[in-house]
């Protein structure tokens, strides 16, 4: 461990005013970022991997036995299980970042982590879907904690240019998850029978004790905030934390945290661009869970794929959205655009929602599951940086990231309520509707934060305003990024 890290409480001895961000050489500079980004990027990047698979792998289990044997088919049951997840998981996001930053990253993710990985083996173990929707509002409570905590931590360690290629590497892993998620339910279907479990039940079982392990690993190899001096098992110095901190203080002017006040932590609330950036997540995800949890039924029952094929075939368009998601993402940071690249972004989705609903051919159907996987997975990386770009103050953060997953979590709520049983014979219309109206809305708000930036940039550059210093001192040169 960092012989200068002994406390157990949150502190903020790191000594930023004696650091320089000239202080190392750019070959020395390289170095320390790409240990951060081994370290944080990649351990909370598995973490991520695991909870979208654990959050997402109903439609594979379905598919598999659990909507027969749960008796899941009659009416909107199966509508109803994905859906309830997200009022737990909603209603505990915002106090999540708050807690977060409190007691430490390392003991709060490891441990819902853990939890979570728990009740996950529970639904291997129930046996009617009153049990299975009592875990999944249990599952949400858990889960709520994880994501905007992981999104406000990696806020802290990265300057604005630097953290869209991080929230992209991050998400391409979950990505990556959603991909093998098919793939890795139709091998554990095949322990049917064994220890007299269904193959479905396995999936559960399996994938839970894999989530346990890894919130253990967790614990050991998760890092702090930069600017604490809690112990962090052999990570960076505090002369190093603390050249960190002078880089993020020198872009944006928000690295120190002040004492939390609830008054303080609500009045991003009154910021509508933080609730434009919360509807671009609610958007977004409604295009991405309505496929994360139906795309291996339409591809079943609407396309005519086999069960085995159908969980195998979820496989490509994820892992197409990987590549896609990091490469526009990267000539974001490069650029230094946000608003374009999710304008490409929701574009693609307008083209292959209709492609997959309309088309007469299955396989040029299928080909539009690509494009639309890649636009919509792409996007929540992209809007998370836009308004990482947009935003200082460190509690205005926190509750933008807790606001932001908070509605994308509500756009979960839609994507488990737009494919409707009763509209599998029309090939699932109305839910492809209600995906391109999702698309129009993030574009549209995205059009409106754009011009807001722009008129307030000119305002600033005539010295008319100070842009985002309601909780930190101006600092000269801001700029919002459109």
């Amino acid at each position: 461990m960092d012989s200068d890290s002994s406390s157990g409480h949150e502190k903020s001895r790191i000594d930023v005013e004696a650091s320089s961000v000239d202080e190392y050489s750019p070959q020395e500079a390289k170095g320390i970022m790409s240990r951060i980004d081994r370290r944080l990027v990649t351990v909370t990047g598995i973490m991520y991997c695991i909870s979208v698979m654990d959050r997402t792998n109903l439609g594979s289990a379905y598919v598999a036995g659990l909507g027969k044997d749960l008796q899941l088919t009659i009416m909107n049951r199966y509508s109803i299980v994905t859906l309830i997840f997200f009022v737990t998981y909603i209603l505990f996001q915002p106090p999540s970042t708050v807690l977060c930053r409190k007691l430490g990253p390392r003991p709060f993710l490891a441990f819902i982590t853990i939890a979570w990985g728990i009740v996950l083996i529970g639904f291997g173990l129930v046996h009617n879907w009153g049990g299975l929707l009592a875990l999944r509002l249990v599952l949400g409570l858990f889960e709520a904690g994880f994501f905007p905590s992981v999104i406000y931590l990696l806020s802290t360690w990265y300057t604005r240019f630097e953290m869209g290629k991080r929230y992209a590497f991050f998400y391409v892993i979950g990505c990556l998850a959603s991909a093998f998620s098919g793939i890795i339910a139709y091998g554990l279907i095949h322990l049917d029978g064994r220890a007299n479990l269904a193959g479905w039940r396995w999936i559960f079982v399996v994938e839970g004790i894999l989530t346990v392990v890894i919130g253990a690993g967790g614990y050991w190899l998760l890092v702090d905030f930069p600017d604490s001096d809690r112990k962090v098992w052999s990570f960076l110095t505090a002369k190093e934390r603390a050249w960190v901190v002078q880089k993020v203080k020198n872009d944006r002017g928000d690295s120190e945290v002040t004492a939390f006040d609830l008054k303080k932590f609500l009045r991003g609330g009154l910021d509508w661009r933080i609730w434009a950036y919360g509807g671009m997540g609610l958007g977004t995800s409604t295009i991405n869970y309505s496929f994360s949890f139906f795309l291996p039924i339409i591809l079943n029952t609407n396309l005519g794929f086999g069960a085995a094929a159908s969980q195998i075939l979820v496989a490509p368009p994820y892992g197409f959205a990987a590549i896609y998601m990091f490469g526009i993402n990267y000539l974001g940071d490069k650029f230094k655009y946000r608003g374009p690249v999710i304008v490409v972004n929701m574009i693609l989705c307008l083209i292959g929602v209709p492609i997959l609903g309309w088309h007469s051919n299955n396989y040029v159907r299928y080909f539009g599951a690509f494009l639309i996987c890649a636009g919509a997975n792409a996007n929540l990386p992209s809007a998370l940086a836009l308004q990482g770009n947009n935003i200082r103050g460190q509690w205005k953060r926190a509750f933008c990231s807790a606001m932001f997953v908070g509605l994308a979590g509500i756009g979960g709520i839609a994507g488990a309520l737009v494919f409707r049983a009763q509209d599998a014979k029309t090939g699932y219309k109305p839910g492809l509707y209600a995906c391109i109206t999702a698309a129009l809305l993030v574009l549209v708000l995205t059009a409106v934060c754009d011009f807001s930036y722009y008129l307030d940039n000119k305002k600033a550059d005539r010295g008319e305003k100070e842009l985002e210093c309601d909780e930190d001192a101006p600092l000269e040169g801001f700029r919002y990024t459109l």
